[in-house]
């Protein structure tokens, strides 16, 4: 009886030599991926513009002989190095006997089964192996310029290097964080989230190292920090741009020593974490201007990725408020839709789910129809505001603040009409919260050390606001 053999000439075309990920889908095993990772590329037989062709069969041989199913061009690579296969719902790595040998996890191996995220060398090749439904979790974009950054992402999750994350707020910077920790192997840890704007001096110290009964009045006994609370996962350091310039010698220690010294400790404790870090800020220019330092800086920017404003990818905005809409159990109709298309999103991928949010509530039920949208998204206050600042006269035409509104600064009449509009909404937005400063600020749509700076730059007087509350 004859038995049909799956050989691997049956397989159709596959990755253009540019791509960096090739999938494994087996009849038993599912989906299965390999990302290169290391520093000689990979090239496959045939061309195709997707970066994820399946095979058709559950078997791939690995070498530099162009007959092989993934072609390494690695002269430490034999011609017919390697081979994965399928075996029931497991996929299992072979050495076809190569002189250099296979390596997984940097130990080497005759034959082992492989799991996601498992590290591969073959010659100077490394590979990382993926399983599972890649495309469930998957950040993706139609804007070609993010969708080439946003494949980046398995690649820096491979790593333990720091990512630093830059652009404007609202725009996604945490949930990337969270998608890289996801992907990586440290996914099992703990995922800690610091804000460094939300704490004060004295003490974000205590909460990034953690601190020893009697180190300061109200430490009453010893507590972790979030390094210590982060140990084998991820810590994200969100709005870095706003840590203390007295604490950065001791975030690069960290980085750099892998260690860290608790508040009024005379001992340093190693640490086992991987440091993300985002900013809404031009660390570039804080750099310049000595308010960041320069080799924090550079030790944080090993691997970087800044999501576009929501303007920049409107490729993106009626897959992004489906989402939303579905989220949130609201149904709008096409034209309220492109109503909303035409608003300027400021606060980005924040504010809309803030204003498909305000939907649900303001709406329950309803279908929204285009005169509806004008309820949702705020308007500039139409009451003299000059009364809310602290010096009565002029606006203020310049700031030193680089979250944007130094930008807004640097415009010339037109950038004194958008100053008044955003000076406005956010006087507005204060009365109408009788000066809480934490709901104004989800209510525009940014971060709250955001509005601090607006606050700062626009010379806004908390005191008058909630006198006129």
């Amino acid at each position: 009886m004859k038995t049909d053999l799956p050989t691997e000439s049956q397989t159709p075309p596959r990755l253009p030599e540019s791509a960096s990920a090739a999938p494994l889908p087996g009849p038993s095993a599912g989906r299965a991926f390999l990302v290169s990772i290391g520093r000689r590329s990979t090239s496959t037989k045939g061309s195709s513009d997707n970066l994820m062709t399946p095979l058709a069969t559950p078997m791939l041989t690995l070498g530099s002989d162009p007959s092989c199913g993934l072609c390494l061009r690695d002269p430490a690579v034999s011609p017919r190095h390697a081979r994965i296969e399928s075996r029931g719902e497991t996929w299992i790595l072979r050495d076809l006997q190569s002189p250099t040998g296979v390596f997984v996890n940097d130990t080497r191996v005759n034959e082992a089964p492989l799991t996601d995220l498992d590290r591969i060398q073959i010659g100077e090749t490394v590979l990382l192996f993926r399983s599972g439904d890649e495309d469930k979790n998957k950040l993706a974009s139609k804007n070609q310029d993010w969708s080439l950054q946003l494949e980046r992402l398995p690649s820096f999750a491979a790593t333990d290097f720091p990512v630093l994350m830059t652009g404007p707020s609202g725009a996604g910077k945490e949930i990337l964080a969270n998608a890289i920790h996801s992907s990586s192997k440290r996914r099992k840890g703990a995922f800690v989230t610091i804000n460094c704007s939300a704490l004060s001096e004295s003490l974000i110290e205590s909460e990034l190292f953690g601190h020893v009964k009697g180190s300061f009045s109200g430490a009453t006994h010893d507590r972790k920090g979030a390094f210590e609370a982060a140990r084998g996962g991820t810590i994200f350091l969100d709005e870095i741009g706003d840590l203390p310039l007295s604490l950065q010698p001791k975030l690069l220690r960290a980085l750099e020593n892998k260690e860290i010294r608790p508040v009024g400790s005379d001992r340093t404790i190693e640490t086992d974490v991987r440091v993300l870090a985002a900013t809404h800020k031009d660390l570039e220019l804080m750099v310049q201007q000595g308010r960041f330092r320069e080799d924090l800086y550079w030790r944080l920017n090993v691997c970087a990725i800044k999501p576009p404003a929501l303007k920049n990818r409107m490729e993106d905005f009626t897959d992004l408020v489906y989402l939303f809409a579905k989220q949130m159990r609201v149904r709008l109709s096409h034209g309220a839709i492109e109503r909303l298309r035409e608003h300027s999103w400021p606060g980005n991928i924040r504010e809309l789910k803030n204003v498909i949010s305000r939907a649900s509530a303001y709406f329950p039920g309803a279908h929204i129809q285009v005169e509806d949208i004008e309820t949702l998204i705020d308007r500039p206050l139409m009451i003299a505001p000059e009364a809310f600042y602290v010096a009565e006269g002029t606006i203020p035409e310049d700031s030193s603040d680089t979250t944007g509104a130094g930008a807004i600064g640097a415009m010339s009449s037109g950038g004194r009409v958008m100053r008044e509009i955003e000076r406005e909404m956010i006087i507005r937005r204060l009365v109408a919260n009788r000066g809480n400063q934490r709901q104004t600020a989800i209510d525009l749509g940014m971060p709250k050390s955001t509005l601090h700076d607006r606050l700062k730059t626009y010379s806004i007087d908390l005191n008058q606001i909630k006198q006129f509350a």
